[in-house]
């Protein structure tokens, strides 16, 4: 069992920066810092343009924060993080990580500790491969149709290809260079790491879906959009 706070977890993890990008989170921005803070002491959230104190708070409670002078979209924000990280030569692993508090920071740890043991470059976070995570017929159905063009698209194949829960190492991060602003960042990502050749693997991990995160973008009609934004590009 981990035992939050630990020195020896928040040594091990001192090569990690969790990049957590923030729009409009000021009632459970701190909350989720506070929560990764435990097993990760490099917290990073990218601010983007939000309309109230979020990157404020995210600072408050310990986390570095870049902020956008305006709403770029996730894509942007996340490029962001990962270049301000590149910039820092201790760090040998990124995570990104949603603001929302829907993520587990031990799914990360255990991400991160995937990537140290196992020859692969990249670890992707799958609601898929455990029972854990509660979707509703029609978003899994949605999720799934665009988890099939993704794979389609990308060459890689994967069970969950939308999730924001993702780790991956210096070499990927360098690579990966993102030029869509919306949601569609994430086959952007899965695209890359395929055509880079990087080596990857699937966790299973448990999103949460509360009625804050719904009404965040986690609603059956915004994979709905995601999926028609998909398609369009």
């Amino acid at each position: 069992m981990e035992i939050p706070g630990n020195p020896l977890i928040l040594q091990e993890n001192s090569d990690t920066l969790i990049l957590v990008p923030v729009f409009a989170e000021a009632s459970v921005i701190a909350e989720v810092v506070t929560e990764l803070s435990q097993y990760f002491p490099n917290i990073c959230c990218i601010d983007d343009g939000s309309p109230d104190f979020s990157g404020v708070i995210a600072l408050q409670a310990g986390a570095q924060v870049i902020w956008h002078p305006m709403n770029l979209g996730q894509g942007a924000a996340l490029q962001t993080g990962i270049e301000a990280g590149i910039e820092n030569s201790e760090i040998e692993y990124f995570v990104t990580f949603d603001g929302d508090g829907q993520h587990s920071p031990t799914d990360a740890l255990e991400m991160v500790r995937t990537l140290r043991e196992n020859e692969v470059d990249a670890v992707f976070g799958s609601r898929f491969l455990d029972e854990r995570t509660e979707l509703t017929f029609a978003k899994r159905v949605v999720l799934r149709m665009a988890i099939t063009y993704t794979n389609w698209l990308t060459g890689l194949k994967l069970t969950d290809a939308h999730n924001g829960l993702r780790a991956f190492n210096r070499n990927v991060a360098q690579a990966i260079k993102l030029q869509h602003d919306g949601m569609a960042h994430a086959t952007e990502i899965v695209n890359q790491i395929s055509k880079g050749g990087f080596r990857y693997c699937e966790r299973p991990v448990h999103i949460v879906y509360t009625d804050y995160s719904k009404a965040k973008g986690q609603s059956l009609w915004n994979s709905v959009n995601i999926l028609f934004d998909l398609i369009l590009r």
